[in-house]
């Protein structure tokens, strides 16, 4: 029998969303972007125009966030 983090897990997925401020499109089919803690990544896609924020999962920008500032709480 599985523990129950691990059942916990089946159901939500392993994949978060993460929140991604849009640095330029590449015009290659990928997007340049910085994470909330700053450090520069390229995700697949160029759904989201430069300046804005991003859903990604997986690498992949899921569609365009709210342009409001992020707040990180530890628990």
């Amino acid at each position: 029998m599985a523990n129950a983090f691990n059942r916990f897990q089946s159901l939500v997925g392993t994949n978060s969303i993460d929140v991604v401020t849009i640095t330029g499109n590449n015009g290659d089919g990928t997007s340049n972007a910085t994470t909330l803690a700053g450090d520069p990544i390229t995700v697949k896609g160029e759904s989201v125009s430069s300046g804005n924020n991003a859903f990604i999962r997986g690498g992949e920008i899921i569609r365009s966030a709210p342009n409001l500032t992020p707040t990180q709480v530890s628990i």
